[in-house]
């Protein structure tokens, strides 16, 4: 097997053990997940570090939801296009919840570069969700980029936050931002 080869296998074996195990992970579990010999992982990795490295950042890779939100349709109204976004951040942000709090406490304190990483990956997704909303501009009472930063508030409170025992659907999360909390009247009936 060629070197960016192996490389690349043991990067997606590393990446479901960073998901149920942190930064704990262990090179003999990866090497057993990616069916090789512990060795091997550092004919091709000067250290762990560097391979848990690569394969956060393979996993924190903004692109394919980037790429997701983007394939929206503009056939559907902005609701329906919020809401198909907001759902894809969120899986985003649950499947990688566990490894964004280890990274933040544990690797990136000591990884400079990789909070550059993260930071251009949030603009990036910031930027496609904007694009998104941009044609409804005139119905909205902030801009695209300030909506798009509240939708991306509220996925992270919704996948992060201290109040995990409720979560919101996206549905449920776009009609909170674009409707509010308050009731709406029933104007059909001559009420006020």
């Amino acid at each position: 097997m060629a070197p960016e080869d192996r490389r690349a296998a043991l990067i997606a074996a590393t990446i479901p053990l960073l998901h149920e195990h942190g930064l704990d992970v262990s090179t003999k579990q990866i090497a057993q997940a990616a069916g090789v010999a512990e060795g091997t992982i550092f004919g091709v990795f000067p250290d762990k570090r560097s391979l848990l490295t690569a394969a956060m950042m393979q996993a924190f890779d903004p692109a394919p939801t980037i790429d997701a939100v983007s394939a929206i349709g503009p056939d559907q109204d902005l609701r329906g296009r919020l809401a198909a976004a907001t759902t894809l951040i969120m899986k985003r942000f649950a499947r990688n919840a566990r490894l964004m709090a280890a990274v933040r406490h544990a690797h990136h304190a000591n990884d400079p570069a990789g909070i550059v990483r993260m930071n251009r990956a949030r603009e990036q997704l910031l930027a496609a969700l904007t694009e998104l909303i941009e044609p409804d501009a005139a119905l909205l009472r902030r801009s695209p980029a300030e909506v798009a930063r509240l939708v991306l508030l509220f996925c992270g409170a919704n996948s992060y936050g201290p109040f995990a025992d409720r979560r919101f659907d996206g549905d449920e999360l776009v009609s909170l931002l674009l409707d509010g909390l308050l009731v709406q009247p029933d104007h059909s009936h001559g009420g006020v």
